[in-house]
């Protein structure tokens, strides 16, 4: 049986200069998605990413990181658009690399396509109202 996850990888500064990822990949037959990435050699890393292979492989790739010492967290955040906020000023439209915001070429407002989102933050830094928040 195939399963998808998002995930929360942390990782401690002696294991950021490691082939992790790519270990998922070749040993445990796992496909990644990165969704948001922050690992530097000798410093503490982050990585978001979706995790799709059998479920057999990826509960072996989840034993594998947790003996590396790599903490796996499940993702648990949302980007949220609060509509009372938004102005539909097109900031985010602008920024998004995913293409999660639109214009509607009707109404000239914003459309949010959660599904499209990839969790990036960038939307939330760049919305001058601030009427988008990440929600852990």
């Amino acid at each position: 049986m195939k399963v998808s996850r998002r995930i929360v990888l942390r990782f401690p500064p002696l294991v950021t200069g490691q082939p992790v990822v790519y270990r998922l990949t070749k040993d445990f037959d796992l496909m990644f998605n990165i969704l948001k990435a922050s690992v530097s050699p000798g410093q503490d890393g982050l990585l978001m990413l979706e995790l799709t292979g059998e479920k057999a492989d990826y509960d072996k790739g989840m034993r594998y990181l947790k003996e590396t010492g790599v903490i796996v967290q499940p993702l648990g955040q949302d980007v949220l658009r609060d509509e009372a906020r938004c102005t539909h000023c097109g900031a985010c439209v602008a920024v998004c690399p995913a293409g999660a915001f639109t214009v509607n070429p009707e109404s000239r407002k914003v459309d949010f396509d959660q599904d499209k989102c990839v969790l990036c933050g960038i939307c939330v830094q760049a919305c001058p109202p601030r009427a988008m928040t990440i929600v852990f």
